[in-house]
């Protein structure tokens, strides 16, 4: 009767058999039983039917319990064990937390199913608007020779759109060579852009192959283009247009055939407007542009990007996370990004090791995402008419403790309490 005021759907069963054969032709999503059955027991029942859905949860009542049965019937994969007379508001709260859990591992599977059958486009993740954009462009330029411009914040995926657009064209069995221009010394970018002969300057032992003849019959990605020596552009581009190289320290040119690809996390006109990159050079490598958009403008994408970075943190690092609870996906969906999707790929694989069971939970990420002023999730509390006065309680005092990275003293003086009474309260919820 309790069970069905608050909402459930309810199948008895008068013992443990008939309790195993209703689950099978029922497939309940919760499972509560009694421990002390005849024929066969609560016990017996929990792994049988744990035998069958790992994932079900299951919560055990006895009146005759103790501390080595319950540590028995948890380490058994029991959800719970609640001793009679039942307390009706923890069994409530329990019932709450396993739904959540089963909504969790239901968005957790829709997300896989949706990464298997293919949520993005070659390597990128996502399915939003933007990012349609974005993969219908890369697809129309991929078999054209035409250089392009790849613009976007750092951490956005330059790289990784130079790597499709070279994987998806008809130079992919060729090399693809990236050099990033921010990275080289700039008294070594000509010799690492165009090869050097033996002898052409101190150090110079032998005869080394430039980027451009490396990359022959490839492609060549060109990162931080803005940030090549403006004494070497005019170079750059006598080159694309003769596509003919002379090594440094060299007589002869000859004859390479790359692809180039340029990126850029700056805007390419209010560099060529600083006088960082040269018009001429801009409006040779700007056939095309692919601009990708920063992560905070595409938050839809979050969960699928966070489930696969779990997918391959799980793999990196032998773990066992499903996904990510609510209210930490509610911070990361909520959260600026000025790192994009390289930060979020950081911060995953942080949470993956730090998860102590198979979700994420708020507290394992980092305290600059709990405390972000744009991250309203991790400062609001909302709360469903009807709930109690101790479960809103509850959910005040662990909010604020993952807010505080689990200090209790520092959650004590949040909530104007003392230390003492959080101890009690946590003790109280079964919570260590």
């Amino acid at each position: 009767m309790r069970l069905n005021e608050w909402g459930f759907d309810v199948c008895t069963a008068e013992d443990g058999i008939e309790g195993k054969a209703l689950a099978e032709s029922y497939d309940p999503d919760i499972v509560i039983s009694d421990v002390i059955m005849p024929q066969v027991s609560g016990m017996e029942l929990l792994r049988s039917l744990k035998a069958g859905d790992p994932d079900r949860p299951i919560i055990l009542v006895t009146a005759q319990g103790s501390i080595d049965l319950a540590v028995d019937a948890i380490k058994q994969g029991a959800q719970d064990f609640v001793t009679k007379p039942i307390d009706y508001p923890k069994l409530k709260m329990i019932l709450k937390a396993a739904e959540q859990e089963i909504d969790l591992r239901r968005e957790s599977r829709r997300l896989a199913s949706q990464l298997e059958r293919g949520a993005g486009f070659g390597d990128f993740v996502g399915t939003s608007k933007s990012m349609r954009e974005v993969y219908e462009l890369i697809s129309s330029i991929a078999n054209s020779d035409a250089s392009v411009i790849i613009t976007g914040e750092s951490g956005t995926g330059k790289e990784l759109a130079a790597r499709t657009i070279h994987e998806l064209s008809p130079r992919a069995k060729g090399p693809f060579i990236a050099i990033n221009a921010a990275a080289i010394p700039e008294n070594l970018m000509e010799s690492e852009m165009f090869g050097h002969e033996r002898g052409a300057f101190t150090g110079a032992t032998g005869i080394q192959a430039g980027c451009f003849e490396l990359a022959n019959r490839g492609t060549l990605f060109l990162d931080e283009i803005a940030e090549m020596p403006l004494a070497l552009q005019p170079k750059l581009l006598r080159v694309l247009e003769d596509r003919r190289v002379r090594r440094v320290g060299g007589s002869q040119e000859f004859q390479v055939d790359a692809r180039v690809l340029a990126a850029t996390n700056k805007e390419p006109r209010a560099a060529v407007e600083n006088g960082q990159l040269r018009e001429d050079l801009f409006y040779r490598l700007n056939v095309f542009t692919v601009a990708l958009p920063p992560l905070r403008e595409r938050r839809s994408d979050i969960p699928l990007l966070a489930q696969a970075f779990i997918r391959e943190f799980n793999s990196k690092h032998n773990a066992h996370v499903e996904s990510c609870k609510a209210e930490a996906l509610e911070l990361l969906k909520a959260y600026s990004w000025p790192g994009n999707v390289r930060e979020l790929r950081n911060i995953m694989e942080r949470a993956v090791i730090l998860a102590k069971g198979p979700w994420i939970e708020a507290s394992q990420l980092p305290a600059y995402i709990l405390n972000s002023p744009t991250s309203d999730g991790g400062s609001k509390i909302v709360l469903p008419i009807g709930v109690t006065a101790a479960e809103a309680e509850k959910e005040l005092i662990l909010r604020t403790l993952r807010l505080t990275g689990n200090n209790k003293a520092e959650a004590a003086r949040q909530l104007g309490l003392d230390v003492k009474t959080i101890r009690n309260k946590l003790k109280a919820y079964g919570i260590n």
